[in-house]
């Protein structure tokens, strides 16, 4: 039985050794059931040992400043996270090493071109691809509190079985305001939407745009924004966000 899967955060805690007793424990016994995320994260502490053992012998260290232990782990967190699709990506796709102010701007830019495009993103990788952890009872609970803590009464899990829709799986990300969550519904004959809540946004008035094949619909509510990502032909999905979105 699956549980839900660890945040990257988690993962890289494991790595260096920062996690209590009990949630290392939780996260072995995860990644025993996932080969292949174990052999990432065992490539990721090898890194880590290889990067302590450099620190440890200051005398061979490289001297190009490209090599520095501490930037090339930075620089293998940051194409690590960009292929995960997180809303991190949109800056560290402008290019390691061309100014962190200029990275900000263009990321904004490019925000406001394409809104919740890391809600598309989502959608893509853990929706369409089926590789969103699936749920179990206790996996769901785990899913609920942890939306709770990070999301106050807007953090709870959207109950769409009126619209035809049972939620199958759900997978915790990071941006660089904070926390977000995609959630996959699906429906009886296997077909899926996402409902994806980050902070920020901040939209003035609901909106949708397509994306290709898909469609996001979104809106903010407070200091949260949310998109339901559908294929773009599923008439349902315009009703969940008329369901969950702002009213009025």
């Amino acid at each position: 039985m699956i549980h839900l899967a660890p945040s990257e955060a988690d993962l890289h805690a494991y790595v260096d050794g920062q996690l209590s007793p009990e949630a290392r424990a939780d996260v072995e016994r995860w990644l025993a059931a996932h080969p292949a995320r174990a052999a990432r994260v065992a490539d990721w502490k090898r890194d880590a040992e290889h990067l302590r053992a450099q620190q440890a012998l200051p005398e061979h260290w490289p001297a190009n400043p490209q090599l520095d232990p501490e930037r090339v782990r930075r620089q293998v967190r940051a194409r690590r996270r960009t292929r995960l699709g997180i809303a991190a990506s949109v800056l560290l796709a402008l290019g390691v090493g061309t100014g962190v102010g200029w990275q900000a701007k263009q990321a904004q830019v490019a925000a406001a071109r394409l809104p919740m495009a890391d809600a598309v993103s989502a959608y893509r990788i853990f929706a369409a691809s089926d590789t969103v952890p699936t749920l179990d009872t206790a996996s769901r609970a785990q899913l609920q509190d942890w939306l709770e803590r990070n999301f106050g009464a807007l953090g709870t899990v959207p109950n769409l079985q009126a619209q035809g829709f049972h939620l199958v799986g759900g997978q915790r990300l990071s941006t660089e305001q904070g926390a977000a969550a995609m959630l996959v519904y699906a429906d009886a004959q296997g077909a899926r939407i996402g409902v994806y809540l980050r902070p920020g946004g901040w939209f003035r008035e609901p909106g949708q745009r397509r994306d290709g094949d898909l469609l996001a619909q979104y809106w903010s509510h407070g200091n949260t924004s949310f998109a339901v990502v559908s294929p773009f032909d599923d008439a349902r999905a315009r009703r969940v966000a008329s369901v969950l979105g702002p009213r009025g």
